[in-house]
């Protein structure tokens, strides 16, 4: 960390040239002394992107940004808030505490959070940034959190961690054990300090195999933004027994979409199944992430076109957490219905069908936009069919 960044001077610089060409800047030379153009560059790049994804952080006086592959991999404003409002208890460890996202939203809802990150400079930055942030409960550590609580053996509510889903070698890893820190592998430990833990794992982990690594599993929270599955979350309480709950979250714009259910109540074989009536819905990336497409069909009293399909419609429209159309009309489909129909522009989806998007657009000539979707699918009875739809 270059502490000269921080001058009032420079920081304007930054702000000031937000749409600067970066490679042209990075051949010229340096209008700071002690500050290389490599430097501002990547401020200006970095502050950019969180623009959107961070905007506290935008917009605060003084912050300093890392690297563009330390803020991909940081937690969103968005996601951070939504963690934050699972734990409020009086003391947390976040014990991979990265560029502080996590850990200036646990501040909001705890008395104390104690962060530990391994990388010196990050520990370093993120350090300045709460402070200017007005996070004055936290107190920040550089080395290795897991290593501090064994020696240790300090005690706290909750403890926070965020594996690192790279190997030693870099390459990527999607199982817990070959995450580092391996929280399977040391449950014992955290379990001894806090009560409960809170893990945030990628969105590529399948949660059965979730479940056979990790004990005392309570809440998994399933977490999107903007419809793209985002985080999926593993809330452990010391000696649970009972059936883990499913949520599923679509952070948007206009709101929320929230849904429920546990694993034990789903029934992939069951269901009630309908050949398209008046809407079409389409369930949001959490919930196809969660699996739970038997519970949500018995919850709304919604039937679904197939098995596999995960499609859903009705005589009346209701509120539904995804996507709503209006149906205008079902055919079978084929070739000459294709060529009767001829569609020249049209959103496309498929569900459960043996032609791809792309194949679809190529074989059909239908060329991407405008106001109508079309869902190539099956149906418990039809078979292969295409419905032709209006967004609600």
């Amino acid at each position: 960390m270059n502490p000269k960044i921080l001058h009032n001077g420079v920081q304007e610089f930054i702000r000031e040239n937000e749409e600067t060409d970066i490679y042209r800047l990075l051949l010229q030379q340096s209008p700071f002394p002690g500050i290389s153009c490599r430097e501002l560059a990547e401020q200006i790049a970095s502050r950019k992107k969180a623009s959107d994804k961070l905007p506290s952080w935008y917009s605060a006086p003084a912050i300093y940004f890392p690297n563009k592959r330390n803020l991909e991999q940081s937690s969103s404003e968005a996601t951070a808030a939504y963690k934050a409002s699972l734990v409020q208890v009086h003391t947390i460890f976040d014990l991979t505490g990265g560029f502080g996202v996590d850990t200036y939203y646990f501040s909001k809802n705890a008395g104390e959070v104690v962060y530990w990150e391994a990388d010196e400079q990050l520990a370093e930055i993120a350090a300045h940034n709460l402070k200017e942030l007005g996070a004055l409960n936290v107190s920040c550590h550089h080395g290795d959190g897991l290593s501090w609580l064994i020696e240790k053996k300090p005690v706290a509510n909750l403890i926070y961690l965020d594996p690192s889903r790279r190997s030693r070698d870099s390459k990527r890893v999607f199982l817990l054990s070959e995450c580092r820190p391996d929280v399977p592998a040391h449950l014992p430990v955290l379990l001894k300090a806090a009560a409960h833990i809170l893990v945030k794992t990628s969105p590529l982990l399948d949660l059965q195999a979730g479940l056979r690594e990790l004990q005392y599993v309570r809440e998994i929270h399933i977490v999107a933004v903007a419809n793209e599955v985002k985080e999926v979350l593993w809330l452990l309480e010391k000696g649970f027994k009972g059936k883990p709950v499913v949520h599923t979250i679509n952070l948007l714009r206009a709101g929320e979409q929230k849904f429920s259910f546990t694993l034990s109540q789903e029934k992939p074989a069951a269901g009630n199944y309908s050949e398209p009536l008046t809407y079409l819905y389409e369930p949001n990336a959490a919930i196809m992430k969660s699996g739970g497409f038997h519970s949500l069909g018995k919850a709304l009293g919604l039937p679904r076109l197939q098995l596999h399909s995960h499609l859903y419609t009705s005589t009346e429209l209701v509120d539904f957490p995804g996507r709503g159309f209006r149906i205008r009309r079902t055919e079978p489909f084929s070739r000459s219905v294709m060529k009767m129909l001829a569609y020249d522009k049209a959103n496309i989806s498929i569900r459960n069908f043996p032609l791809s998007v792309a194949e679809i657009r190529k074989k059909f000539r239908i060329a991407e936009g405008g106001p109508l979707y079309l869902f190539f699918t099956k149906t418990d009875g039809a078979g292969l069919i295409l419905i032709e739809c209006e967004k609600i």
